[in-house]
């Protein structure tokens, strides 16, 4: 590979405003994230039905308990991986190449899906989709951080618009696979998913040259005396996953506390790494520290909110009433609730936090604000408890996802443009693979904690979480003025 692009010093990123307010490089962005998410989000709202569902259903018979596990499994999974891809961007191929990459792989991910059966499938189609999105969405981020010059205000109004479109595509997927779903089947559902995927590339294919040349650049490249030592460690990593895999060590009964041991384990590491690089400057690893405390808030945040997939799809399916004017719902019709309210209040926030400028709540304050709401969200489930079986309303549900929403808008497009202002340069993909290592952990422990929803009491159950959420929030709260005196300057 030519180092031309790594030696050239990336032109000015172009300032125009022609999509809503944004550089028009946006729109490209945009375009493939929200496709990506239609697949994802339209796949996953049917995948745990498709795991616990008996075979005469078309699903595959799992236990509840084990279904729940492994969709957190494989959400944290998807997450996890963004180090990978945050990697090889970093010193390999550079954001854009493999964001485009990654893109392709999700596209195969979701055809194994619809058109492998049984096991097998789900093996393959994960695994696909995990990689895949994993590496699209830790460079999606950092290609749209790229198209602003440091300090433009206009920076964080661009992740909620950005963030307008992964919803577009979140509320639009479970709408189109669970209609498809309830009439011809789980694997024409996955099919749609796979069609999703094939037009977000399509259109990425056309307008990725106008993306700016610094998204193509490799800002650590890997020297090349190292690469077979790579190749060697990435070999052993795969045979030892392998042999773990055949040693039933992993299972699919044990494969959350795995994901969740190994998330541990690489957030560890990765802050190790960057804080100790000798090419991190003080001002970047103080602003490392200060992640630290926003980094523990996005887990408990993210264990929660990512139960929409799991204990939400179940209470849906089992104690909801879902019957409208005489006709059933279907049950991940609930999925694009969420997103719906998101394509709402994402353009509300955007214009909030232009309006107020300097003066807008700083990030560790929103950070606080969105754990707290999250927490909320889970205490008014209790109002809901002792309904009988197909009886909680309709629009309790509703009125609770509402509440999810707000905490998200205050710390998922927050947290992302945070780790794009505190990145250090040399870790600039890294940085928001590190933030996406605290969504990763959040999922896998959703889904262990969704196991424990199947057999504890749901007031106990909403209850303890919702509290030990609010009780964090307080706790960042009151350190709100010692992180900001981390973060020097940045807000």
């Amino acid at each position: 590979m030519s180092n031309v692009a790594e030696s050239t010093p990336p032109p000015p990123v172009e300032q125009s405003r022609g999509f809503f307010g944004q550089p028009r490089q946006l729109a490209t962005v945009f375009g493939v994230e929200m496709w990506e998410r239609f697949s994802f989000y339209g796949m996953q709202a049917a995948l745990v039905l498709y795991l616990y569902y008996s075979v005469a259903d078309g699903g595959l018979g799992i236990p509840q308990a084990t279904a729940v596990g492994i969709v957190g499994a494989y959400g944290g999974a998807v997450y996890l991986s963004t180090i990978l891809g945050a990697w090889i961007a970093d010193r390999l191929l550079g954001s854009e190449r493999v964001l485009f990459s990654s893109a392709i792989l999700i596209m195969v991910g979701h055809i194994a899906l619809a058109v492998i059966p049984g096991g097998a499938g789900v093996v393959v189609g994960l695994l696909c989709v995990a990689i895949g999105s994993g590496g699209l969405k830790a460079n999606a981020t950092s290609v749209v951080g790229q198209l602003y010059e440091q300090g433009d205000p206009r920076r964080d109004a661009g992740f909620s618009v950005f963030y307008l479109g992964i919803n577009l595509g979140a509320f639009l997927g479970p709408l189109l696979t669970g209609l498809v779903q309830t009439t011809l089947g789980f694997h024409y559902a996955f099919g749609v998913a796979a069609l999703g995927m094939a037009i977000g590339l399509t259109q990425y294919a056309i307008g990725r040259k106008a993306l700016p040349a610094s998204a193509r650049v490799v800002p650590n490249p890997l020297p090349a005396n190292r690469r077979m030592l790579m190749i060697v460690v990435a070999s052993v990593a795969i045979v030892v996953i392998v042999v773990l895999v055949l040693a039933r060590v992993i299972t699919e009964n044990t494969l959350p506390l795995v994901v969740i041991v190994v998330t541990v384990v690489a957030a560890v590491a990765y802050f190790v790494v960057i804080l100790s690089s000798k090419r991190v400057t003080g001002v970047e690893r103080s602003r490392v520290y200060a992640f630290i405390p926003l980094f523990i808030a996005s887990v408990a945040f993210w264990s929660l909110y990512q139960q929409q997939f799991t204990v939400v799809t179940l209470y849906a399916e089992q104690r909801l009433d879902l019957s409208l004017f005489g006709w059933d719902m279907p049950v991940t019709w609930v999925q694009s609730i969420n997103p719906i309210f998101i394509i709402i209040l994402s353009g509300v926030f955007a214009a909030i936090w232009t309006k107020l400028g300097s003066r807008q709540p700083s990030t560790p304050v929103k950070f606080a604000l969105g754990t707290g709401f999250m927490g909320v969200a889970f205490l008014l489930f209790i109002l809901m408890a002792g309904s009988a079986d197909h009886s909680a309303p309709l629009l309790g549900l509703v009125g609770i996802l509402f509440v999810f929403t707000v905490a998200e808008l205050l710390i998922s497009p927050v947290g992302l443009s945070a780790s794009t202002k505190l990145a250090p340069e040399m870790f600039r993909t890294q940085m928001v693979a590190l933030f996406f290592l605290s969504v990763a952990l959040g999922t896998a422990i959703s889904g262990w904690l969704a196991g424990l929803y199947t057999v504890l009491p749901e007031v106990a159950y909403f209850g303890v979480l919702g509290g030990i959420a609010i009780v964090l929030a307080v706790l960042l709260l009151l350190i709100v003025k010692p992180v900001l005196r981390l973060m020097r300057g940045v807000r």
